[in-house]
């Protein structure tokens, strides 16, 4: 059977960010910026680098800046234009999805992240589907995304991205249980949510990338409580091993968990210096903490 293409994904964007507060009290927390875009901008050049062309926000109250992101400024490119400010035109816009490629769909009660990929079934369909948690924010070359895209191209069934941790944080995660170790690639036999660090089957983790099968939907449909009371993600995918391939792929690059305030920080100093207009300046300045 042929494999499908990659061209859907689901990014869950209904959390409060009650980390950032008070910055986040009339603020996305997707829409803090990292140099000059938002989080959920990265998510979504990272998802168009391998091939998506359709999006799903999972959204919840005071989102809607979101979706206006993405949408044509009319009366700010007309400002831009008069004033022949073109190279910030052409940016601006090449930032705008195609009429129809995004939608929203609302979870109006927090009951996990499972409960909330299950909210964009319609969405989803009979189509394999990309998932992004925007506060992972990836620098990868190739892009995170692409490089999980090819691997699903490669296996034809379920991939997730994966990071080995200290066994002493494994229990903030989900977890691995490894059938076959190839490298690159991971062969899973189980997964765990979020287990005690003494029943950890390894320390391999899940970060916020996925690849997975639309069959992964009528799991969480069935809207079975897992750890912190939660419609966990990490259960559905489970019980789709055995009947389909399912894979980690130890991806190449840096995850900034900007779900974090420090490593927040730290993707702002890694993402200025990686601009070559911006470097020098941030080079110089950080000698002053040194």
């Amino acid at each position: 059977m042929p494999i499908k293409p990659l061209k859907k994904a689901v990014l869950p964007v209904a959390g409060l960010g009650t980390r950032f507060l008070p910055a986040t009290k009339a603020m996305a927390k997707e829409m803090l910026p990292v140099v000059d875009r938002p989080l959920i901008q990265y998510a979504i050049d990272e998802a168009r680098a391998a091939g998506i062309e359709q999006f799903c926000l999972i959204t919840g109250r005071g989102k809607t800046a979101i979706v206006e992101h993405f949408d044509v400024a009319y009366e700010l490119e007309r400002t831009l234009a008069e004033r022949g400010k073109t190279d910030i035109l052409e940016e601006l816009r090449s930032l705008s999805i195609e009429p129809g490629a995004m939608m929203t769909v609302r979870q109006q009660v927090p009951m996990g992240l499972g409960h909330a990929i299950w909210c964009a079934r319609a969405f989803v369909g009979d189509d394999p589907f990309a998932i992004l948690l925007p506060d992972d924010l990836m620098q990868c070359d190739p892009p995170c995304m692409a490089q999980l895209a090819e691997a699903y191209q490669e296996t034809g069934g379920n991939v997730v991205a994966i990071e080995e941790v200290p066994r002493e944080r494994v229990n903030r995660y989900g977890v691995l249980d490894v059938a076959e170790d190839k490298g690159r690639l991971v062969s899973v036999k189980g997964l765990v949510e979020k287990p005690p660090v003494d029943k950890a089957p390894s320390n391999l983790t899940i970060i916020g990338r996925y690849v997975l099968m639309p069959e992964v939907i009528g799991y969480l449909s069935k809207m079975e409580r897992g750890a912190g009371g939660e419609v966990q993600l990490t259960d559905g995918m489970a019980k789709l091993i055995g009947t389909q391939p399912f894979h980690g792929l130890r991806y190449t690059g840096r995850r900034f968990d900007c779900g974090d305030k420090a490593g927040f920080l730290e993707a702002q100093i890694a993402f200025a210096l990686g601009r070559p207009d911006m470097a020098p300046a941030v080079r110089e300045f950080l000698k002053r903490y040194a």
